[in-house]
């Protein structure tokens, strides 16, 4: 095991937040600088699937988590009228629930609340400016003016991450797929107490995911051209008119919205860093260095993988060094694997031609169960 450490966090979401916990907890000495002026989670919902689920248990917040959310376990498969064609028993890892919906501001409030107990230290409104690692360390001013000296550095900012552009320049941009996701919160459905997925082929894909007993949200995938931005004004009615092919339970939903402001538009992209994801002693990890598409709900339980294996990884290993080559060997496989997935299942929902290797994957089943569950660590 490393001696104690101190050790930077850029960037305070899903990710960077269970790093914090998990190293706190361990008697590392952690701050975390997160750019926005508060605690303000962007999107909706989110699915934890079992494997992110057993990572919270490690970190002593699953039952926070299901609490929050809404635990769920068949995936159900509808046409776009909404009648049922498959009901798809969800799989669990160990004895932790299959999956649990949550809306994002509650997931970060539970992580948060859990980093600071543990005895992490989180700036808001921070961000990193300068940064020197001479091999022993990195010497590191931040843009509230604050300088200070860490063992380590994680990059933790994102599928925009500014610590990837300073490390490897513009060489891993995001690569946009072509499509975008629209999501917008609603009220539950009573008959809504899993995942319900309609697929309309070319016309689209949309899904209703309960993430509280009063909330569920509606998500809905479509081709759009990169530049395009919704109407800041008109957002709710862009979303009807892409959803027309869907009648039943996905335009009840629908009918519920009635504040553009409320439809939350994000482009899909992905980001794979080919190089090493650590340069001495300053690492890229989740979207950083592998973001995916959401098409098998794997990006946010990948980031939490990543942080509490990195933490395992100090704990197995004498030195930062050997820790990070440990790391990295354990989790570049994994993530690699899930984002050629999510890539695949993207194609195939939208009846994009599919490279030879992705047919492949596709066999496999979706999402690939078996290899969701392995354990990680």
């Amino acid at each position: 095991m490393v001696s104690p450490l101190r050790v930077l966090i850029h960037g305070g979401g899903i990710g960077g937040l269970a790093l914090a916990t998990a190293l706190a907890r361990r008697g590392h000495t952690v701050e975390v600088a997160e750019v926005r002026d508060k605690l303000d989670a962007l999107g909706v919902g989110i699915i934890q699937p079992s494997n992110a689920l057993h990572v919270m248990r490690e970190l002593g917040v699953l039952d926070d988590c299901l609490e929050a959310g809404f635990e769920w376990e068949i995936l159900t498969i509808a046409d776009p009228a909404g009648n049922t064609l498959a009901e798809i028993p969800q799989p669990r890892m160990d004895d932790v629930p299959s999956n649990n919906g949550i809306p994002r501001p509650a997931l970060a409030e539970v992580l948060n609340s859990a980093a600071l107990a543990a005895g992490a230290t989180i700036r808001f409104g921070t961000t990193i400016t300068e940064l020197a690692d001479d091999g022993s360390g990195v010497d590191v001013t931040l843009s509230d003016g604050t300088t200070g000296r860490w063992d380590l550095v994680v990059g933790f900012d994102g599928i925009g991450s500014p610590l990837r552009t300073r490390l490897y320049g513009d060489r891993y941009t995001p690569e946009y797929t072509g499509f975008a996701n629209w999501r917008v919160t609603v009220p539950r459905q009573p008959q809504v107490r899993g995942v319900v997925m309609g697929n309309a082929g070319k016309d689209g894909k949309a899904l209703l995911t309960p993430i509280t007993d009063e909330l569920m949200y509606l998500g809905a995938v479509f081709a759009e051209a990169e530049d395009f931005r919704p109407d800041p004004e008109r957002a709710h009615e862009q979303l009807a008119q892409r959803l027309t092919a869907f009648t039943g339970p996905v335009a009840e939903a629908l009918a519920t919205v009635t504040d553009p402001a409320a439809v939350v538009y994000s482009r899909i992209s992905q980001v794979t860093v080919e190089e090493p994801w650590h340069v001495g002693r300053v690492v890229l990890a989740g979207d950083a260095a592998h973001a995916s598409t959401p098409h098998i709900a794997q990006g946010a339980a990948m980031a939490v993988e990543d942080a509490l294996v990195l933490a395992l990884s100090l704990d197995a290993e004498d030195d930062v060094a050997a820790a990070l080559e440990a790391w990295e060997a354990r989790r570049r496989p994994r993530a690699m694997w899930m984002q050629a997935m999510s890539r695949a299942v993207l194609k195939q929902e939208t009846g994009s031609e599919t490279t030879p290797e992705e047919d492949e994957l596709l066999k496999i089943g979706i999402p690939g169960a078996a290899h969701v569950l392995v354990k990680p660590y």
